[in-house]
């Protein structure tokens, strides 16, 4: 237990350095010049090349997305039930070019880690999923960013995969099908509706996964995967600009980091 109550104690320490925020930014898909396809001058091996700001791109250590593989995950009971307080506030659907977003204009409620409460600020989509289970890539996923008072940002990530509708999405397809570079304004959206599920989580310490890739991302991936319709999947990829219908950022290394599985029905010993 001793051995547990010091890991706790590292794995806060690396995931939530106070001196590196990991501020926001997501941009016009033009004026970022990027792109997803790999082995172009501009794909994801070579973000690092296109602006000294992008540098962690190439040279980081703790980038993301990352596999999530039993053979380096362990159970670490200790993280505890994943705190989450959100509440409906007035929202708008944002496309970005590279990312279908929908923006929260004022407090939609917060994600507590460890004492450190981190304001829901807007979710994304990206298609397929960037994080893999043990080497599985899967339709979809929702990253929900947080940010706290000094900057540092937390993202939860939610796979899916092909079947029913989702809730969320049933409720702005009509608006997706029909955005073009001009904000719709959507009212009062409840976070909840994103369905967050399963008590069972990973963590990690990572990065954002577009440029800049800013390090110090406090991460977590929800377990159970949910489900996606192909109209919603569509509607999605269709809504972004040309050459971003895929727009997920290859696996990266591990390097040596803890990834950890919150389970409640391990028995802690």
């Amino acid at each position: 237990m001793n051995l547990k109550f010091f890991s706790l104690h590292l794995l806060l320490f690396i995931l939530y350095p106070s001196s590196f925020p990991a501020s926001l930014s997501y941009s016009k898909a033009e004026d970022e010049k990027f792109s997803y396809k790999e082995g172009s001058s501009d794909g994801p091996e070579n973000w690092w090349r296109l602006n000294p700001k992008w540098r962690v791109c190439g040279e980081g250590k703790q980038q993301s997305p990352i596999d999530l593989s039993e053979k380096v995950v362990q159970d670490f009971s200790e993280l505890g039930k994943l705190q989450k307080d959100y509440k409906p506030a007035p929202a708008v659907l944002k496309n970005t070019g590279q990312a279908i977003m929908v923006q929260w204009n004022e407090n939609a409620g917060q994600l507590n880690i460890n004492g450190t409460y981190y304001k829901l600020i807007q979710c994304h989509w990206h298609t397929p999923s960037e994080h893999t289970l043990n080497g599985r890539k899967f339709d979809l996923e929702l990253h929900a960013v947080h940010q706290n008072s000094k900057g540092g940002t937390a993202v939860i990530g939610i796979q899916y995969k092909i079947g029913r509708s989702n809730r969320l999405l049933s409720k702005l397809l009509n608006d997706i099908k029909s955005l073009g570079d001009k904000d719709i304004d959507l009212g009062v959206i409840n976070p909840g509706i994103i369905e967050f599920g399963s008590r069972k989580y990973y963590r990690y310490g990572g990065s954002l996964t577009t440029p800049p890739c800013t390090e110090g991302v406090a991460w977590t991936i929800v377990k159970k995967v949910r489900t996606v319709s192909r109209e919603q999947l569509s509607a999605l990829k269709g809504a972004l600009h040309h050459g971003y219908g895929e727009n997920a950022r290859p696996t990266q290394e591990l390097n040596g980091r803890q990834v950890w599985l919150y389970n409640p029905n391990k028995k802690r010993t």
